[in-house]
């Protein structure tokens, strides 16, 4: 005797959907447990050997994220303060100001703030900063260093196998301890 409130009985191919739909939440829900530790596992993460690093630009091209967790940190206490600093301007710039044309970051990423004659404090912008290294390069090439990238592990999503480490051609990227992960640039 079937009651009006009973459910009616499952059908073979309701059966099989059901199951494929469970099976499927189940392999995601695995792939995001799987995705979530990572290579934390084993108690590790990605960073940039700052000594090892070429400023090749490939941080920020190589990145699987959309925009490269790989950041430019800066060094206060190497930093000289200078009027002229080669890792904001372009070579020879047409004047010591902030124009774009005379900008080495691309994106507008550093700031620099007047302190006192002839002293200029540089800053960085992470949410612009694209990890290109153009001013790592001018910085390291013809100043004193203090521009660095570092992987900034806010954004990092830890790949097992890093995309930029698979191509860097200085071998910076290291793995490192989750509990210090960061490789910090203390003398030049």
């Amino acid at each position: 005797m079937n009651h009006p409130s009973a459910t009616p009985p499952t059908t073979r191919r309701q059966f099989l959907r059901d199951g494929a739909r469970a099976a499927a939440v189940a392999g995601l829900g695995g792939l995001l447990g799987l995705v979530g530790t990572r290579s934390r596992a084993d108690g590790t993460v990605w960073q940039i050997d700052p000594r090892k690093c070429l400023r090749c630009g490939l941080c920020a091209t190589t990145c699987v994220l959309e925009q490269s967790a790989v950041k430019c940190v800066h060094s206060y206490a190497i930093c000289g303060y200078c009027n002229l600093c080669t890792g904001y301007f372009e070579p020879e710039p047409n004047d010591l100001n902030t124009g774009a044309e005379n900008q080495a970051c691309p994106t507008n990423a550093i700031r620099r703030t007047y302190i006192e004659d002839p002293y200029y404090e540089y800053s960085i912008d992470e949410s612009l900063c694209i990890g290109c290294a153009k001013c790592v390069e001018g910085c390291t090439r013809f100043g004193n260093g203090s521009l660095y990238l570092q992987v900034r592990h806010d954004r990092c999503v830890n790949c097992n196998v890093c995309a930029i480490a698979r191509v860097c051609p200085g071998d910076a990227f290291v793995r490192r301890p989750a509990s210090q992960p960061y490789l910090l640039k203390e003398t030049h």
